[in-house]
């Protein structure tokens, strides 16, 4: 069995290094000549049998490929979903509902295919002007709005506002600077601000079936930057109330955007009139540890995603469960600027509840304090056998980086 992974960073990283192990051989290609720092730092060229390097033409690609037997095409991380899905088209291999694609990646094209589905999504519009936002705003009667490029990740560039001038200033720093991925903001969504209790829920569809991997609760704040700043996330039971409830209303968002061969992540703001969706990506959800979430919640997203390539048949027979353990995963925020220290991660690990570190920065390198996911320092995973001992660390955690414990 030969999969090709597009752009595998990330989470993506996981997935080939699992495909490897379970005997796939993969072969990897990048979907632009420039890949951000940030994401190539997560690449492993070890669990590659081949590396074709930046694809410009897919024509040529496909050609290229023809006597490697694929079975399939895979996008490692957002960047990747583009090409990996017209790729597995051109090659007659599975892939989601071809139309469809647009609405994958515009969040605009997005939500209005969920919302011609009968789904609730936030009230919202398209500009290309930083005057457009805020005339929108002000003709809204919305007091309270989100700003944020048409096709990115990780919270880049998104931005709460509450008055038509925040709107004109946030719409203006999108479309003077490339997305995170280094493509031009060329137009920018601006959408009502709902308001509720936020989730993502990790899926794998496999012949139009979806199957529940994860779900986790976040708990994010805002910056001083009107920013959102991820503080941490908590699994959630699949068999809960909420649990059902979401998984449901994912399902029927997932059959909205044509997603019926790959992983998904999905952001759900539970709200006191029901579940409304904040965005999907066609892909596996980043910025994971799939080790760690197989280890206490018995089956992480990227173990599914192996499993729909290489044993289909039992997919069934996996069910997502919740351990009896508190977990956490918690995003590092730094407050200082400066060179991030080599000790930082060291210490970190040895708390009693942290099981899991990374680090997003190498040492050295130049820190900025946190203003959204794309500049946090990293992420643990904290487990303790009570929510008390974890919440210990957890606090100390947050006095360590008061203190700078990332910069030097």
């Amino acid at each position: 069995m030969q999969v090709m992974i597009v752009d595998g960073y990330s989470t993506g990283a996981a997935l080939a290094r699992r495909l490897a192990g379970a005997g796939v051989e993969c072969i990897h290609v990048r979907s632009r000549p420039d890949v951000r720092p940030f994401l190539l730092r997560t690449f492993r060229s070890q669990d590659y049998v081949r590396d074709l390097g930046f694809a410009e033409d897919v024509t040529t690609l496909a050609n290229q490929l023809s006597g490697h037997h694929l079975t399939r095409v895979l996008a490692g991380t957002e960047s990747g979903v583009l090409l990996a899905e017209t790729l597995s088209r051109t090659l007659g291999l599975p892939t989601n509902v071809p139309h469809l694609l647009p609405a994958r990646r515009d969040k605009a094209l997005m939500a209005e295919a969920v919302s011609a589905a009968g789904l609730a999504t936030p009230h919202s519009t398209v500009v290309t002007t930083a005057r457009a936002a805020a005339d929108w705003f002000a003709a809204s009667g919305l007091t309270e709005a989100v700003v944020k490029p048409l096709a990115s990740a990780g919270t880049d560039g998104v931005t709460f506002c509450t008055s038509p001038e925040q709107a004109a200033r946030a719409g203006h720093a999108i479309l003077s600077a490339p997305n995170a991925f280094g493509d031009p903001n060329r137009a920018v969504l601006v959408q009502e601000r709902v308001h509720g209790t936020e989730y993502y829920i990790n899926t794998v569809s496999a012949a139009g079936v979806h199957h529940t991997a994860e779900i986790w609760r976040y708990t994010k704040r805002v910056g001083p930057a009107a920013t959102p700043i991820y503080d941490f996330e908590e699994p959630v039971a699949p068999a809960s109330a909420e649990g059902r409830l979401l998984t449901a209303f994912v399902g029927k968002v997932l059959d909205a955007l044509g997603i019926t061969e790959t992983p998904a992540h999905t952001e759900v703001m539970l709200t006191s009139e029901g579940p409304v969706l904040i965005e999907t990506g066609a892909r596996l959800g980043g910025a994971t540890a799939p080790d760690v979430v197989d280890a206490h919640l018995g089956l992480s997203q990227t173990t599914l995603a192996v499993t729909a390539l290489t044993d289909p048949q039992s997919l069934h027979s996996h069910a997502a469960v919740t351990g009896g353990r508190p977990l956490r995963c918690v995003q590092f925020v730094n407050h200082h600027r400066g060179r991030a220290s080599a000790e930082a991660l060291t210490k970190i690990t040895e708390l009693p509840s942290v099981v899991f570190a990374a680090r997003a920065a190498d040492p050295g390198t130049v820190l900025e304090p946190t203003t959204d996911l794309l500049t946090s320092p990293g992420y643990a995973y904290l487990a303790a056998p009570s929510l008390t001992e974890l919440t210990r660390d957890y606090e100390t955690l947050r006095a360590w980086e008061h203190e700078g414990i990332y910069t030097r």
